[in-house]
């Protein structure tokens, strides 16, 4: 029979079969909502930054002109509506730079002509790995790590991902004997390593990584002779000390400007986690190396800005009062947020990592698993998202080296939901320990459906909102 479908369309590298996205399929099939469906799942596999909605709205209702595209009171439809440039308009990677420099503390100095603007920060990623890498060569990356990587870096790329075996017994921290075990790994498997791929704030960790790591991962890069690609969407979340330190600024600090290092770092940004704006489909590209830089800005036309995107952003990012009260207002939210979370768990007796980053944290259950194995992650997993109705994702999907750990987001809904997603798993932890008590050689294992009713009930009465829907 002839193949109808090319390679590409058939491949299952995707990642689409991971926990990851199954969670979210769970959720899709009954979503939570106060009013209509109290019993829903609650999405916290979502890493949404939804608390500062209220300022950009409210900057919006005061400045129409721009809403409406008019400027010194004539119309800038017409020009928006033509503008076809792929190098974008100036205007907004100037104020992009600015917005760069400004979470950074002005540490770093960025270029706008070293930087590419893309369709939100996957399609950075993916176009980095095309400039970076051959069909069959490798990046090391520190698990866990964000499992949407299995699909952005290597999919359409035929890229190899080799991890760095992160613990936590040091919090997940990078070491050189990790980074020199992963490189080693991947020699075993005949992989050319073209780089070391890290996200810093990290996700799923929510840690932001400490200059030690960043000069053990500079050094290692400089002996290696490859590249270092951060992707660092998550920097205008730090809410708490130690400071947010840049790749950047760590090359600066080691005074590198001169080195071929310099030419092989590379930096991933966006809107989507800094200002909460997903949909609005801005990534960045930002890098000293200028052969890069010209691929990547051709590569760019697959994936462009819509120009009335990028003049409509250019305005709010150019308000520089109102961004700098943007940024403290988020990082108050956001220090809230943890605390409701992880002061929620904490009366479960469940613990989170410390962090001063991201929109999650890192949830530590594995003194709820059954035995200390993926399969018991899993099996509890599932109970989390049929039982209690949380969508949370497993530390298994973000290629996590220990079993029992979990992300749970707390920025993409209301406190209202929040409080109830804490009250849901407070009560399922108690109820499981009750059954533990009473069968201590079953842990949960011998669920009939006496406890799925149970369950069910709890879950129900636990459920009523104060009739507000998430915002």
């Amino acid at each position: 029979m002839l193949k109808m479908l090319s390679k590409m369309a058939m491949c299952k590298s995707h990642g689409q079969d991971s926990s990851y996205f199954i969670g979210w399929q769970e959720y899709e099939k009954n979503p939570y909502d106060p009013l209509q469906n109290p019993s829903g799942i609650i999405q916290m596999g979502l890493a949404e930054n939804q608390l500062s909605f209220d300022l950009i709205e409210s900057w919006l209702t005061r400045n129409q002109d721009v809403i409406q595209f008019r400027e010194n009171g004539g119309s800038m439809f017409r020009d928006l509506a033509l503008f076809q440039d792929y190098h974008g308009l100036q205007a907004f990677k100037n104020v992009l730079v600015s917005l760069m420099a400004e979470i950074r503390r002005k540490k770093v100095k960025f270029d706008p002509k070293n930087l590419v603007l893309t369709a939100g920060s996957t399609s950075a990623n993916e176009t980095l790995i095309f400039c970076l890498a051959e069909p069959g060569e490798a990046l090391l990356i520190p698990t866990p790590y964000y499992p949407g990587f299995d699909r952005d870096l290597k999919w359409r790329t035929g890229a190899e991902i080799v991890p760095i075996q992160c613990y936590s017994s040091n919090n997940f921290r990078i070491t050189e004997s990790a980074l020199e075990e992963a490189y080693e790994q991947a020699q075993k498997r005949n992989l050319t390593v073209k780089g070391v791929f890290i996200t810093n704030p990290s996700n799923p960790l929510g840690t932001t990584m400490s200059r030690n790591e960043l000069n053990i991962l500079i050094t290692f890069a400089m002996t290696k002779n490859i590249h270092i690609v951060s992707d660092e969407i998550y920097a205008g979340t730090v809410f708490d000390s130690p400071k947010f330190v840049s790749i950047i600024e760590a090359l600066i600090d080691r005074k590198l400007e001169k080195s071929k290092m310099w030419n092989q770092v590379h930096i991933v940004s966006s809107l989507s986690k800094d200002l909460g704006l997903p949909g609005f489909r801005v990534g960045m590209i930002y890098s000293n190396n200028e052969t890069l830089i010209a691929a990547a800005t051709k590569m760019s036309s697959f994936g462009l800005i819509s120009s009335q995107t990028q003049y409509l952003l250019s305005k709010i990012l150019g308000d520089r009062r109102f961004i700098k009260r943007y940024v403290k207002q988020n990082k108050k939210q956001l220090i809230h947020r943890r605390e409701m979370l992880a002061s929620g768990l904490a009366n479960s007796g469940i613990e989170c990592l410390d962090s001063n980053a991201g929109l999650f944290c890192f949830v530590d259950m594995r003194d709820l698993l059954n035995s200390n194995t993926f399969e018991a992650e899993m099996e509890l997993w599932k109970k989390i998202i049929s039982n209690v109705g949380l969508n949370v994702s497993p530390g298994s999907s973000c290629h996590c080296s220990e079993p029992g750990w979990f992300r749970v987001c707390f920025a993409n809904m209301s406190k209202e939901t929040l409080d109830l997603a804490m009250q849901r798993i407070n009560n399922f932890v108690n109820f499981d320990r009750d059954i533990h008590r009473q069968q201590p050689l079953r842990f949960v294992t011998g669920a009939g459906s006496r406890r799925r009713r149970t369950i069910a009930n709890w879950v129900v009465k636990f459920s009523s909102g104060d009739g507000r829907r998430d915002r």
